[in-house]
């Protein structure tokens, strides 16, 4: 705001500029003295180099709106007032005791303005005037100060997330990083190291993968070809219905939980969960591999369990398909769940009768074979696979 030419009856405005530059040195006393009463934040008596930061603050401030007076078609430089409102950010405060300080120096200011209006014969219009291009040049400090502590906010935030992605991949890398490459980066990136870690793998679906607010110890990799989380203890309190909420609605797979040199494995079986949960073997949704660790292992290398169950089905081959599904089934249970007909039959929900006929049937076409506990292993490896394939078709 520029000051009006008739600022006082007889004097110019180069004068009054003259006269109030004499009284900054008090000026800034006063306002300092203000501040540290009224803001500890800024009350630090034995840090001189923080007291002399301060003077020049609001030495540069009163010099600035001093230059505005005296010169008001010169662009103002807001930059030293963003530096400030850096080193708010920087100090970790937000930005109420810095608009505080302001304030309590705008109040001091025009205290002495009133102080001096005789002195200086300044009319009443004049006071007015530079009462009101205070004010104004507060608003204007004040939004300097805004955006520069919203640049370093958003800088420290961009280095932040740019460190933790860091560390994200020396967890992930294979061989693993160094324990010492890893503590020093999670010190930088604020990350306290857990004693384990589980890697989720989530689907991608069209438009990206957005992700809710998470724990600020959680790593998130979403702009990986397969997006994860990293999530530290998982079987620390709270953290599995942290990550239930967080994902609910969203298809991923939660890997097992190992130490954090083993972090790369949990994710490559997250990873593997996830592709036979797209296939249909697995469900979909969100699944742990904890719960389908027989499934994971089995389709671990699908040729050779084909191959197995090329050998080990072989003698139901030659029955109908829909024969093949009833022994098979049968026979699955009979393995998992004990040798009796009625525990099978309940198992199934059909007569002990109909599981003794099915059994004598196995028994003739598996003859000697189904006493060897070898066999049987192979045998319930070979039917769960094909269970597996059987389900996902029908999904």
């Amino acid at each position: 705001m520029a000051i009006k030419s008739d600022i006082t009856e007889s004097r110019t405005p180069a004068d009054i500029v003259t006269t109030l530059r004499s009284r900054i040195g008090r000026v800034s006393d006063e306002v300092i003295k203000e501040i540290q009463a009224r803001i500890p934040e800024y009350d630090r008596p034995d840090d001189e180099l923080y007291i002399k930061v301060v003077r020049m603050a609001v030495e540069q401030a009163i010099e600035g709106f001093l230059d505005r007076i005296e010169h008001p078609a010169v662009p103002w430089d807001p930059e030293p007032f963003r530096a400030i409102g850096r080193g708010e950010a920087a100090e970790g405060r937000n930005l109420e005791p810095l608009q505080t300080a302001m304030r309590l120096g705008a109040r001091v200011g025009w205290r002495w303005l009133t102080e001096l209006a005789d002195p200086l014969r300044l009319t009443p219009q004049s006071l007015y005037d530079l009462g009101e291009a205070i004010f104004v040049y507060l608003d204007q400090l004040a939004d300097a100060a805004a955006e520069g502590f919203e640049e370093a906010r958003t800088h420290a935030a961009g280095e932040m997330e740019r460190r933790r992605n860091r560390l994200l991949d020396l967890l992930l890398s294979h061989p693993p990083a160094s324990p010492e490459a890893i503590a020093d980066l999670a010190k930088a990136a604020g990350w306290r190291l857990p004693r384990t870690v589980a890697c989720v793998a989530l689907d991608v679906r069209p438009g990206g993968c957005r992700m809710p607010l998470l724990p600020p110890d959680v790593l998130a990799g979403l702009e990986r070809p397969v997006p994860c989380l990293l999530v530290p203890d998982p079987s620390g309190p709270g953290q599995a219905q942290m990550l239930e909420q967080a994902l609910r609605g969203r298809w991923g797979t939660i890997g097992p939980a190992v130490p954090m040199a083993a972090a790369a494995t949990s994710l490559r079986w997250a990873r593997e969960a996830l592709e036979l949960s797209r296939r249909g073997v697995l469900p979909r949704g969100l699944l742990r591999c904890e719960d389908h660790m027989a499934t994971l292992v089995v389709f671990k290398d699908e040729e050779l369990v084909s191959a197995l169950a090329d050998v080990r089905l072989a003698p139901l081959a030659h029955l109908r398909p829909a024969q093949q599904d009833r022994l098979a089934e049968t026979l699955l249970a009979w393995l998992r769940h004990g040798r009796g007909a009625g525990e099978v039959a309940a198992r199934l929900h059909v007569h002990p009768q109909t599981v003794r006929y099915r059994l004598r049937q196995l028994e003739e076409l598996y003859g000697d074979q189904l006493a060897d506990p070898d066999i049987r292993f192979e045998l319930e490896i070979a039917l769960r696979a094909r269970q597996a394939v059987i389900g996902s078709r029908s999904r």
